[in-house]
Order: C-alpha cells, then structure tokens, then sequence
C-alpha cells in the first residue's frame, strides 16, 4: 500500500468530515463511533496489520501522515487510531503471540475491531517507570482469571480487543500482556473520563473481576527481568503522537489565519492580516510546525529504510515535537484575544488538546535525562 504513485488518500476528506462533530463529541464527552466506522470503510483500521493477513502493511511514513492528517480533524479520533496502528501492528508483528491470536486480531480490523494496551493504573502510574501492576492474572484449570483496574484507558468504548498489563499470582511472577475480548464478562467500563482535553477520547477506567481468558491469550509474560524496550516502539509510538499533536497545532493555524483574514477592526479598517506584527506572529507559527513536520517526516523516513533512528533520538523527537505544537497553539490565542477562547470558536478546544502531548511517555524529564546520560557517556 506505501508509496503506490498516483494514489488519491481520503485522509483530508474524512479529517473534514471528522471536523464537523469534534465541537460536539468534545462538548458531551461522547465517543466518536462513527468516525471508526468511516475509518474502517476507508481500509484504514487493518493498515499496519501484515498484507498477507488483508492488512496494509504500511510503514511509518504513512501512519504519521495519516494520524496527522485525522488529528486535524479530530484529535480524540486522531488519538485512538495511533493507538490502534501502533498496537496492530506491535502484535501482530511479535513472534511470542501464538500465530491464530496474530491472525485474528490482524483479519478482524478490518472489519473495524479496535485494539488498545491498558497498562495504566491507579497505584502504579505509567509502568514505563517501573513497578509491577497491581492487575492479577490467576491461573484456573481452564486458563487465566484477571482482576484489576485500569485508569486512562484510550478508545474504551469502542475497543473490542484489550491487551491487559498484569502480572501472574505465581511464586515469581510474571509480567506482561494478556489479550481480554472487551464483551467478556466481567468487565465493567466506568465513565471517569472528564478531563479538559481530549474530551471525545474514551479514557476511561475499566474494572477487571474474575475476567476468563483461554490460556494462550497469555499472548506475552516474562519474568520481569526479561522485559527489554522494544526498539521498534519508540518510532511508531512517539512519532505517530508527534504526529498527532502537531496535527492538532495545524488546525489552529488554520482557524486563526481565517481569522485574521475576516477580522477587520472599525479603527483600522483592514484584515488584521495585513498587519506586519501579526504576519511575523504567523511566521513563527509557521516555523515551529515546519520543524515538527520536517522532525517526524524524516525520522519515520529513516525508520522505514533503516529501523533507525533509536529510542534516544526518537523521545526527544517527542519532547521539541510537544512543546513546538503546545507554543505554537498559545501563539495562536495570543492574537485573537477574547475570540480564541470562546467557546463558539475552535480555537479554544485546541488549545486545551494539545496540552495533552505532554502527558504521554515518555515525559520530558525522561526524555531529556536519558538523553544527556547519553551525551556524557553515562
């Protein structure tokens, strides 16, 4: 599917059509159902998933330019389908999965089966900084039995493949994922998420009681001295959210070019547009996502030829990509006064999408100390 000349995407399309019910899924905190469906009509759900299994096979290149494409439109849609390419194509790529669990969740996104990694929890946090999860996995004469909840769990309503993060109740444990159908009894989605950004997103806690799995759905557990970062993550992960958030800084650039554009002020009357002082302002917007995109595209370039660049380059690649779309959506408030934070512009939903990028691994503190442990050779 990469690189086909001549290949007319719906990205742009469907992003515009996504845009039309952002405000009000954002507003009511409703997950987006519609817009999976329109993804999975498009073929787009099963695009990381292996050709020989009806996927894409697409590389990063193309995901990035996707999911920022999607993030303009939407950013909580935009949001899950990342997750949803980087998770198909992690399991569906990893040789520890049993070969018919990699099959089936890679056959059934196409017809719009969405899949998420819950590994976030109340205690724990982030397990990317360590810890074991307090989400028990007890071995039964007919497999495993989960217990546990999870906090921050993208696409929840939506999702019909959960890969629960939990450990075994064995004298060592081990630690890792187990791949939960989301209609199994005794699973219970509780709607915490009310946050202010990322409203339309699904985060939710799910609440995990006595959930029966076959055992081979134990798709990936280790000793938890075993667990090394995957290389290959780093790329899909953080590029496809840099992806994302500068996505979202885009579409504020667009909102408030038109704004200045059609804004003429009785004193002056001329567009705004025409003053030098916001021309230099829409500048400097311009360069920071000029920097982002040029980041992410030439990163996912190397990835697809090299499976380079490594997780240092590609967590601090994160780290400018967040803070350049976070600056260049508070510019873009800074030069409509009262109009960018009303409620009746979409400028001020942007705003409160992007301060999110901040939130996702790795932070900046790791990013950066990892980085400059690297440079001094510690």
């Amino acid at each position: 599917m990469d690189g086909i000349v001549g290949h007319r995407w719906p990205d742009s399309a469907l992003a515009a059509e996504f845009a039309l019910g952002a405000g009000a899924h954002d507003r009511d905190a409703s997950f987006p159902h519609e817009n999976f469906r329109r993804l999975a009509q498009e073929g787009l759900l099963n695009l990381t998933a292996p050709v020989e299994e009806g996927g894409g096979g697409a590389g990063l290149a193309r995901v990035t330019a996707l999911v920022e494409t999607i993030g303009q439109g939407c950013s909580a849609t935009g949001l899950v389908l990342a997750m949803q390419l980087i998770h198909l194509r992690a399991s569906t790529h990893n040789p520890r999965w049993p070969a018919h669990l990699r099959s089936l969740v890679a056959r059934s996104a196409a017809d719009g089966a969405l899949i998420n990694a819950l590994r976030v929890e109340p205690a724990l946090g982030s397990p990317s900084r360590g810890g074991l999860p307090e989400t028990t996995a007890r071995c039964t004469a007919d497999g495993w039995s989960i217990s546990g909840r999870k906090i921050y769990s993208t696409g929840s309503p939506g999702l019909r493949w959960m890969l629960v993060f939990a450990r075994t109740d064995e004298a060592s444990p081990r630690v890792g994922f187990f791949l939960v159908p989301a209609e199994t009894a005794g699973i219970v989605i509780e709607d915490t998420w009310d946050q202010l950004g990322l409203r339309a997103s699904g985060s939710n806690d799910v609440v995990f009681t006595d959930v029966a799995i076959p055992a081979d759905h134990a798709v990936d557990i280790r000793p938890p001295g075993e667990w090394r970062p995957d290389p290959s993550q780093a790329p899909w992960s953080n590029l496809s959210i840099s992806a994302l958030y500068t996505g979202v800084a885009m579409a504020a650039r667009d909102w408030v070019i038109g704004f200045l554009r059609d804004r003429v002020p009785a004193n002056l009357g001329a567009p705004l547009a025409t003053l030098p002082r916001m021309q230099e302002a829409v500048g400097g917007i311009e360069a920071l996502l000029l920097t982002n995109r040029r980041l992410i595209a030439d990163a996912a370039a190397e990835y697809d030829r090299t499976g380079g660049p490594g997780n240092t380059a590609c967590n601090l690649t994160k780290t400018v990509a967040a803070e350049n779309a976070i600056r260049a959506v508070e510019e873009a408030v800074k030069l409509t006064g009262n109009h960018g934070l009303s409620r009746s512009n979409p400028l001020e939903r942007h705003l409160r999408d992007v301060l999110c990028a901040r939130i996702h691994t790795p932070q900046a503190d790791s990013a950066l100390i990892a980085a400059g442990k690297a440079a001094l050779g510690q």
